[in-house]
């Protein structure tokens, strides 16, 4: 076989075809491009995470725990339970390192006295030396060297929170009862995000003067952390390994840079393969354009391949005609695909910057665009084999006969073979992107089941046209639905790509609203929109009648304790941890507990099974409840013991009941719940919700719990869900943006599909019109059926989007589906269907402009 002579035909013969065949090459320009960006992207963040990840960090070593763990933390405190531990642990720690720096952390109000302004603030007093890599960035300069140098008596302040209060560098800011001037102001810090800097702006202080601001006791929510400097070249992880165990009981967490790059790697990795299956559903739809084209452009070239055959040509060489055809074409679209993919990735940084920990350096990754051109010659070679495999059976009559019918009796086993590679290809390619084989053939499973109920359309539409045709309909109405059985109509192919570019669209739409709709706060009157917490119980009854005097309802009272779970049936936590088979989460074991205690359950809550909290009975263990999806998770039963580690003292429990829980709802839920008689006397803080008026009454109140009660933290809900707002039409356009791939290659392939079928109706208008039939008349045939087409693709995938957002409201995000979010979707079904019947009409205009002889003259 001569390979050129196959190039050469395959050149001469696209001549005639190029135009048509550029939506086929586009739909594959788009998703590589997708794929290319995004996975470029992922590359680069991935080694600016590697390069960056000491910046991150800060330090060589952080130890962080919710209890003093230090020599320098633990003295001149009241001692608790829990100290004996950090105590025998000090001298080793007191080793670690060359350099080390201390710092404790903490939520409380903060005020600026000349603008009166009162704000929710993270408080970090840090001592001398952090960070040891990266700057400070700070407005002048040289105050974020004074205060690393611990030359500073003033604060540093976040730029978000100086922007809000109109304060500047010069003025002061009061913490708790201590007020300093405002020395710095703080554009950024290692590892800090805009992000995080929005939610939760920040005020730094000195550690020296942590004590003057009255805001730690006993009781306080307060993280302390030690940041640790080491020689050039030293395996910290090597030196902290054989301290892990005592730690881990004193209830000490760790982080290296090697643990942080791997962390931080492995979110942003989460989110670049997720965005990559975004694209790479947007090649498969890409696909289903090539396969759509390639069958039509097949049937149009079938009187040029019998003549091959008659020309002594095999059935094989005519079919590697026009897969070289295709595979070029493929190739050619994968790298202009791959081209445009590299200014994708230029863009990304900046819609995302504001998400990102570190500043991503920019460059062409040659694995991706590898992976590009593989991706996009493999899609178009697999897709198009399908209807190109028909070409091996054209008969040397069809030059004779144009009405032969070629031999399908029997089936071709080499078209199973290319189904079977497709199916491999997806599921290979899904598990490249997520390193989930679940999450591969889930995706894969839900491909087909939509390419399946699709399918299933077409083909149903068609057997019940043909069985239940409406004969006394119009002349119009009755050919425009005639077009949907004939010989080789488009129906299952228009329907499927048609259904497809709609599921995508309804799905992400339905999501983004599932998203909002757990963030929104109702605007009935009777959801509170305050919060107070870290209220010690000796000052719970001063703030409430502060709160009375304000004429500020009280619409409910929490007691927390905050606790760490230390076993599990009698197994602790090291041995669950280190038992992989025993399927017990890693977040149970490490995250801190906040738990109440009472004997009812709220109105967020229903009973699911077993009985709500109760005491022991008759020497016996208390009864806790915990949530229903907890409960799961963690694969606990009822009658389970749970031990807690509650501040240095264990308590040991038995799971009672399970709650489903309502997390929607604006006010304090809880993992477990204890009965009462049990935590009243342990270490704790209370919690108050209520509900101002207006913007004046809450500053008045912010005002006066700064002055009487200066540790009390009040958290605006109206101010938090402004802000979360602003994050989420960061996030809402990031989706936008990247769906946009999607939309368009969808756009393509229904206008490439509406478009290439122009050259079947060609033939049949041209035989209306000898009949005697109008213009008029056949556009309006053409306007039905593609209206018909058009609304039953966009309807099943409405109705496919909203099983998939019910499977991703119930299985992944948890929370109920919105059906409110619904309301919209017959506008979508409108808008698709509207499209497909302006395109297929645009369509007609040039199929009516043939003379009627030019098919009669084919025919002759």
């Amino acid at each position: 076989m001569n390979f050129s002579w196959l190039v050469t035909m395959a050149w001469r013969d696209s001549r005639r075809s190029r135009s048509r065949l550029a939506l086929f090459m586009s739909s594959i320009v788009l998703g590589i491009a997708a794929l290319v960006g995004i996975n470029s992207f992922g590359d680069n963040l991935a080694r600016s995470i590697r390069e960056q990840a000491r910046e991150l960090l800060g330090a060589d070593l952080v130890l962080s725990s919710s209890q003093p763990f230090t020599a320098g933390t633990l003295r001149g405190r009241p001692q608790t339970p829990g100290d004996s531990l950090a105590v025998a642990l000090a001298p080793a720690l007191g080793r670690l390192g060359q350099r080390r720096s201390e710092e404790a952390s903490f939520a409380s109000l903060v005020s600026f006295p000349r603008t009166q302004g009162v704000r929710l603030a993270q408080v970090r007093a840090l001592g001398a030396g952090f960070p040891y890599y990266g700057d400070w960035e700070t407005q002048p300069a040289a105050a974020g060297a004074q205060f690393k140098a611990g030359q500073s008596a003033g604060a540093l302040v976040d730029d978000v929170l100086l922007v809000q209060f109109d304060a500047k560098v010069g003025d002061s800011v009061k913490v708790g009862t201590l007020t300093l001037p405002i020395v710095g102001r703080v554009l950024s810090t290692p590892g800090q995000t805009g992000f995080s800097a929005a939610v939760a702006p920040k005020v730094f202080i000195p550690i020296a003067l942590l004590a003057k601001t009255n805001l730690v006791k006993p009781g306080s929510r307060v993280q302390y952390r030690t940041y640790f400097q080491f020689a050039a070249g030293t395996d910290v992880a090597a030196i902290i390994k054989p301290l892990e165990p005592k730690l881990e009981q004193a209830n000490i967490d760790s982080d290296t840079v090697a643990s942080r790059q791997q962390s931080t790697g492995r979110a942003f990795q989460d989110l670049t393969r997720f965005l990559s299956l975004v694209a790479f559903v947007a090649l498969l739809l890409g696909c289903v354009g090539v396969a759509s084209a390639v069958n039509l452009y097949v049937q149009e070239k079938l009187a040029s391949v019998a003549v091959l055959r008659c020309l002594g040509a095999s059935g094989r060489q005519a079919l590697l005609i026009y897969l070289i055809q295709t595979s070029g074409l493929g190739l050619l679209g994968a790298i202009i695909g791959a081209a445009l993919g590299a200014v994708v990735q230029l863009v990304l940084p900046k819609v995302l910057g504001s998400f990102l920990p570190v500043a991503v350096s920019v460059s062409v990754s040659p694995t991706a665009v590898a992976i590009g051109l593989l991706t996009g010659l493999a899609m178009a070679v697999l897709f198009a084999l399908l209807p190109l495999l028909a070409i091996r059976r054209v008969s040397p009559l069809r030059v004779l006969r144009a009405s032969f019918d070629d031999d399908t009796t029997t089936p071709d086993p080499l078209r199973y073979l290319v189904l079977g590679a497709v199916l491999l290809f997806v599921v290979g390619f899904a598990y490249a992107q997520t390193r989930e084989w679940k999450q591969a053939l889930g995706f894969t499973a839900g491909l087909l089941v939509a390419l399946g109920a699709l399918a299933g359309l077409g083909l149903a539409l068609r057997y019940l046209l043909r069985r239940y045709f409406p004969v006394g309909w119009s002349y119009v109405a009755r050919q425009g639905l005639a077009n949907l059985f004939r010989p080789q109509n488009q129906t299952v192919t228009l329907i499927i790509s048609l259904g497809l570019g709609t599921f995508l669209l309804a799905t992400l739409f339905l999501t983004q609203a599932l998203l909002l709709s757990r963030v929104q706060l109702s605007a009935s009157g009777k959801q509170p929109n305050l919060v107070l917490f870290d209220i010690q119980t000796e000052q719970e009854r001063g703030v409430e009648q502060l709160l009375q005097k304000q004429g500020i309802p009280i619409m409910q009272r929490v007691p927390i304790v905050t606790m760490r779970l230390a076993a599990i049936n009698r197994r602790t936590v090291g041995e669950l941890r280190k038992d992989t088979a025993s399927g017990v989460p890693l977040f149970a074991l490490t995250r801190e507990y906040r738990v109440t205690y009472r004997d009812t359950l709220s109105t967020s809550e229903k009973l699911v099974a077993g009985t709500p909290p109760q005491a022991a009975v008759a020497g016996g263990l208390p009864r806790v409840s915990v949530d229903a999806n907890y409960f799961q998770r963690v694969k606990l039963k009822l009658g389970d013991t749970l031990t807690f580690n509650v501040q240095g003292a264990p308590l040991a429990v038995v799971v009672g009941g399970t709650r489903e829980v309502d997390w929607a709802r604006v006010q304090t839920n809880f993992l477990v719940v204890f009965p009462t008689g049990v935590l009243e006397q342990a270490p704790q803080f209370h919690v108050i919700l209520t509900r101002v008026k207006n913007n004046q009454q809450l500053a008045l109140a912010q005002r006066a719990l700064v002055r009487d009660f200066p540790n009390v933290s009040a958290i605006d809900l109206g101010l938090i869900l402004q802000t979360v707002d602003e994050i989420l039409s960061k996030i809402s356009f990031v989706i936008r943006f990247m769906a946009g791939f999607s939309i368009l290659t969808g756009l393509l392939v229904l206008a490439s599909s509406v478009l290439i079928s122009r050259y079947q109706r060609t033939r049949e208008s041209v035989l209306l019109r000898t009949l005697g039939a109008s213009r008029n008349q056949i556009l309006r045939i053409t306007v039905v059926e593609y209206a018909l087409l058009g609304s039953l693709a966009a309807l099943a995938g409405v109705l496919l989007a909203g099983f998939a957002a019910w499977a991703l409201a119930v299985w992944v995000f948890e929370t109920p589906f919105v059906g409110s979010s619904l309301l919209w979707l017959p506008a979508l079904v409108a808008l698709v269907a509207g499209l497909t019947a302006l395109i297929g009409g645009l369509n007609s205009r040039s199929v009516l402009s043939q003379p009627p002889l030019a098919v009669l003259r084919a025919e002759g």
